[in-house]
C-alpha cells in the first residue's frame, strides 16, 4: 500500500448504550478526520447518537443515507440492485477521503462485522487502504445482558438467525437449537413468532428491543403487539439450564450450598508477599470462607468481606487444626495459612495431626506447597544447597536438645550443608554459639555461612560469613541461616558475594 493514504477504521459501537462504546473506540471517535454513518432517508443515525459524546464536533461527516430500505423501488437491477449501486457510490465518496490521506471511521451498532452494514464498505475498500476493524459489543450479548440469563452453558450451542429467512426453516432450526436469537424483525415480527410456536418454543421466547438505552423493553414473545415492532429489537431463546424465576435460581444455589462439602486447605504463602505465593495457593485463598492462621502471616492475605478471618497466636496449632476442622465438618471451605511451605515446621502436620482423630474421619484435607525460607534465601545468595542438604530447626520446644545436638553432629560429620529454621527467640539465645561449636569440630573455620534475614520483604537482608565469626548477637527468630559443607565455594560476582555447593563430589 502506498504511503499517505489514510486508514480505514470499522468501528462498534455496542448496542446503544454509550458508556459500552468500547476504550478504542472512543479514542478513534475523537481522533478520526471523517465521520461515516448509514441511515435512512430521514436521516436519523442511531450509530451517530451512540458516537456523539465522543465525537470532537469539527469533523467531516458522510452521511450514508440508503435510498431504500423496505419499500419497493424502479432501479432496473431491483432492490439488490439499488442497494450495490449505493454501496459502490459510498466506497467512491470514502475512497476520495482515503486518499487525500484522511482518516475514516465508519460507525456501525454492535459489531461491523455481525450484521453490520460496514461490511458492505469493508468488501470494497479495505484490499486497497489500511484497514482495522474495531470489535464491539453485539446486539445479542447486549439482550442477554439486559435480560439477565445466559446465553449458553456448558456444552450448549448458540444459532444465530435473520428474521429474513422463510418461516419453515425458521422453525425447523428453532426445533433443533438449544439457544437461539433472531434478528431483523420489524416486519418480520409475525413470521418469527409463529415459527417459535411452531417448533414449540414459543413460552420460552424473550423479545428485547433496544437494549442497554433508556427506550429498552422486554416482554415474552407471545405477549409482543406487532404493530410495535421496530427494526432494532430480536427475539431471544436463552439457556434452558437457567431459571428466569429469581427465586429458582436461589432455591437451587441453597441447594447446591446444603449438599457442598466443606474442606480444609493448608496453603503455603511462601517467605513474604504475593509474588511467592503459587497460583495454585492464590486460587484456594480466593475460593475459602474462612481463613485461619498465625495474626501475622493472615496479614498477607489481603482482606476480603466475603470471608471470616481467625487470626491467632503462634502456639496453639492443635488448637487452630481443630478449629478449621470443625468449620470444615460444618460444610465451609477453610484456608489454613501457613508461611513458606507448610510441610516444613509448619501448619500442615499439626492439622493432619488432629484430622487422624474419628471426629474428622469425614473432613478432605489437602495440603498445597510454598516456597520454603530456605530457597528464598538460597536462591539470593546463589546456590549453596546445589547438593545434598538437610533441613533442621534449632527450637527445642518440641524436641529435647540433646535431639538436636545429636542431629547437628550426624550432618556434620556426613558434609550436608545445613539449612537452620529458628535459630534463636527473644528467650531461646545460647542454641547459634552451641550449634558452631559442634560443627566446628568437623568443618573449616572458613566455612561459608548464609545469614538471610526477612526474605522477600521490607527488611530483607543476606550477609556472608565465615563460621568462625558467626555472632549469635547478630541471629534472631527472622533469620535463616545456611551452612555450607566442605565442598561450598564463596566467589563474587559484580560486587556482591555468590555462595554455591557445586553438584560433583570429588572422589
Amino acid at each position: 500500500m502506498s504511503e499517505g493514504l489514510g486508514c480505514l477504521y470499522g468501528v462498534g459501537l455496542g448496542p446503544g448504550d454509550p458508556e459500552l462504546v468500547t476504550v478504542k473506540a472512543a479514542r478513534l471517535l475523537g481522533a478520526a478526520d471523517v465521520i461515516a454513518y448509514h441511515s435512512a432517508r430521514h436521516g436519523r443515525s442511531i450509530a451517530r447518537s451512540v458516537a456523539l459524546p465522543y465525537l470532537r464536533g469539527d469533523q467531516v461527516e458522510e452521511a450514508l443515507i440508503y435510498p431504500v430500505t423496505t419499500e419497493t423501488t424502479d432501479h432496473p437491477g431491483g432492490y439488490q440492485g439499488a442497494l450495490d449501486d449505493f454501496y459502490a457510490d459510498c466506497a467512491v465518496r470514502l475512497a476520495a477521503h482515503l486518499d487525500a490521506g484522511r482518516d475514516v471511521v465508519v460507525l456501525c451498532e454492535g459489531d461491523p462485522l455481525f450484521y453490520g452494514s460496514y461490511m458492505h464498505m469493508h468488501k470494497r475498500l479495505a484490499h486497497r487502504y489500511p484497514t482495522e476493524v474495531v470489535p464491539g459489543v453485539t446486539s445479542v450479548s447486549g439482550a442477554a445482558a439486559v435480560l439477565g440469563r445466559p446465553l449458553v452453558e456448558r456444552d450448549e450451542t448458540l444459532t444465530v438467525l435473520p428474521g429474513t429467512l422463510p418461516a419453515d426453516v425458521l422453525a425447523e432450526r428453532l426445533a433443533a437449537a438449544d439457544s437461539a436469537a433472531v434478528l431483523k424483525l420489524g416486519r418480520t415480527f409475525e413470521k418469527v413468532r409463529a415459527a417459535f410456536a411452531e417448533a414449540g418454543r414459543l413460552d420460552d421466547a424473550w423479545y428485547v428491543e433496544r437494549a442497554t438505552t433508556g427506550k429498552q423493553r422486554i416482554e415474552p414473545l407471545a405477549d409482543v403487539d406487532p404493530e410495535s415492532v421496530p427494526y432494532f429489537s430480536l427475539a431471544l431463546l436463552p439457556s434452558p439450564l437457567t431459571p428466569f424465576s429469581a427465586k429458582a435460581a436461589a432455591d437451587r444455589e441453597e441447594q447446591a450450598g446444603d449438599e457442598r462439602r466443606g474442606e480444609v486447605v493448608v496453603v503455603g504463602l511462601g517467605p513474604a508477599g504475593r509474588p511467592w505465593l503459587t497460583p495454585e495457593a492464590q486460587d484456594a485463598l480466593a475460593r475459602a470462607d474462612e481463613l485461619i492462621g498465625y495474626g501475622p502471616y493472615l496479614d498477607r492475605v489481603p482482606p476480603n468481606p466475603r470471608q471470616r478471618r481467625h487470626p491467632t497466636d503462634n502456639r496453639v496449632e492443635a488448637e487452630r487444626a481443630a478449629h478449621a476442622l470443625g468449620l470444615a465438618a460444618a460444610g465451609s471451605r477453610v484456608a489454613v495459612v501457613s508461611s513458606g511451605d507448610p510441610g516444613v515446621f509448619a501448619m500442615a502436620s499439626a492439622v493432619l495431626e488432629v484430622a487422624s482423630e474419628p471426629r474428622f474421619a469425614d473432613v478432605e484435607v489437602r495440603v498445597l506447597p510454598g516456597l520454603t525460607a530456605a530457597q528464598a534465601v538460597a536462591s539470593r545468595a546463589g546456590a549453596p544447597l546445589g547438593h545434598d542438604f538437610c533441613v533442621l530447626s534449632l527450637s527445642d520446644l518440641l524436641k529435647p536438645w540433646e535431639v538436636v545436638a545429636d542431629r547437628i553432629t550426624a550432618a556434620a560429620r556426613a558434609d550436608l550443608v545445613l539449612a537452620i529454621y529458628n535459630p534463636a527467640s527473644r528467650s531461646r539465645t545460647w542454641q547459634v554459639a552451641a550449634m558452631r561449636d559442634l560443627l566446628l569440630e568437623h568443618r573449616s573455620p572458613r566455612t561459608p555461612v548464609v545469614i538471610g534475614r526477612d526474605v522477600g520483604g521490607p527488611q530483607e537482608s543476606v550477609r556472608v560469613v565465615e563460621l568462625a565469626d558467626l555472632d549469635p548477637a547478630a541471629i534472631d527468630m527472622r533469620c535463616l541461616l545456611i551452612v555450607g559443607s566442605s565442598t561450598t565455594r564463596l566467589t563474587e560476582r559484580g560486587g556482591r558475594p555468590v555462595v554455591y555447593t557445586p553438584r560433583r563430589y570429588p572422589a
